[in-house]
């Protein structure tokens, strides 16, 4: 099978699956959902070390290359991952996750998973392929320039750690980029929330002007809100003279339950 541009493809090698399932470490009562199996270079070394995995292939041809070559224990689905209800999936507890994820739809993908985890927590865990520049954007502290949008709604739910670098000889047909694989581990949020819908939509508007200072950058949401965002920073301590990419998470969580509560009041 060639590779396909449009779905962003690059095949992992035999040598180098090994590696990566032993990094994931499965165990023989897990429930595995695989985003993307491709020709199934995870897909039969996982599925006899695990009780049940559930492989999600968006590719017609790829689904028919595998589907004769799979184990009892494994179910496919010809399917868009972003367009599948993981609920279906999870009915009887929790899953763990694993992927080699196209590079072009990383992020759309985490937020999928963080969103099932905060409403339902039906993933319990998850190790993924990424382009090693989304991984340090994922990891990354306050206080640098890749810290942002998915840094925070990340570490807010989840426990992250590298636990593999890959080289661009890993994959046929080899990606210009360097691939880390990184465990996240989902948990209860790093900070308490009054409202983390209102977290995350201050969060977004703040990073659309990351190069503003706060009082500017948070400006437009405040007023969204009929707030003041001079007023909100000084109540929650914080000097707007600062940048939105120094702020630790539980100033972030302040600076939002100071807008979550004056929301309420207006409803009230």
């Amino acid at each position: 099978m060639r590779p396909k541009k449009r779905y962003g493809q690059h095949f992992l090698q035999g040598a180098w699956a090994d590696k990566v399932v032993e990094a994931i470490g499965p165990r023989p009562d897990d429930r595995f959902v695989e985003i993307g199996p491709g020709p199934g270079a995870l897909t039969l070394r996982l599925a006899p070390k695990v009780a049940h995995l559930t492989a999600i292939e968006v590719d017609r041809e790829m689904v028919a290359l595998l589907a004769p070559r799979l184990p009892p224990n494994v179910t496919l689905i010809e399917q868009d991952f972003l367009e599948t209800d993981l609920g279906d999936l999870t009915g009887r507890g929790p899953v763990r996750v694993a992927g080699n994820l196209p590079y072009n739809v990383s992020s759309p993908i985490l937020f999928r998973l963080l969103e099932a985890h905060r409403t339902s927590g039906s993933v319990s865990d998850a190790t993924l392929m990424l382009q090693r520049e989304v991984a340090d954007r994922i990891e990354a502290r306050p206080g640098t320039r890749d810290y942002g949008v998915l840094s925070i709604f990340v570490q807010l739910h989840a426990d992250v750690r590298r636990v593999l670098s890959l080289p661009p000889g890993a994959f046929r047909p080899a990606p210009k980029v360097r691939s880390a694989v990184t465990r996240f581990s989902f948990r209860p949020p790093a900070v308490a929330l009054a409202d983390e819908a209102v977290f995350g939509e201050m969060i977004r508007s703040m990073f659309t002007q990351r190069r503003k200072t706060l009082s500017n950058a948070l400006a437009p949401f405040a007023t969204l809100l009929g707030q003041s965002a001079a007023e909100a920073l000084r109540v929650s301590g914080i000097d707007g003279t600062r940048r939105a990419e120094t702020l630790q998470l539980t100033e972030l969580a302040r600076l939002a339950d100071h807008f979550a509560s004056t929301k309420s009041r207006a409803v009230l």
